[in-house]
């Protein structure tokens, strides 16, 4: 601040009123809340500061919603973000898995038919084109649900073909 201005101001501050008194007299508004206060019971009391404090857990409660919001935005952004090159090898895995573990329950049971491997066969080509079809076209929701759907024909052939002969019709 440069001088003129601080003389300016120091002049402005010397001007002032020291002692600055109330327009009006505020005792008599001061006694009345006083008394007033004193005279209000204690279910008055009581309701005052329950309508303070019912707002606590309304802000409680939105924070908690918030929290619970951010931790599951940020724990989706921060995850793995699963592409359908990774979506087509983990069908495939778990077709696997599955295909093999029904196998393996099924296989002290009797077959109906004599043929059905070349059938399993047969949809486990048409799964490999699949596949290699999503390879050039990794985002091909269409060629996800044929892969899929190759899956759960593999395994409704499985159940069909180990089904007892009273099941079947």
């Amino acid at each position: 601040m440069s001088n003129k201005n601080k003389s300016t101001l120091q002049q402005q501050i010397d001007g002032m009123q020291k002692e600055r008194m109330p327009e009006r007299d505020l005792w008599p508004g001061i006694e009345h809340a006083l008394i007033h206060k004193s005279d209000l019971s204690l279910d008055e009391v009581s309701n005052i500061n329950s309508k303070k404090m019912m707002f606590k857990p309304v802000y409680a409660l939105a924070a908690s919603v918030t929290l619970v919001a951010f931790v599951g935005y940020f724990s989706f952004q921060s995850g793995v973000v699963t592409t359908s090159e990774g979506l087509a090898q983990q069908l495939n895995e778990q077709h696997i898995q599955q295909r093999e573990s029904l196998l393996a329950s099924l296989k002290d049971q009797p077959t109906t038919t004599e043929n059905w491997q070349q059938q399993l066969n047969e949809l486990d080509e048409a799964a490999a084109a699949i596949r290699k079809a999503l390879e050039n076209e990794p985002n091909n929701a269409a060629l996800l649900r044929m892969l899929k759907r190759v899956h759960q024909q593999q395994i409704a052939l499985i159940e069909r073909v180990h089904a007892p002969a009273w099941q079947q019709i």
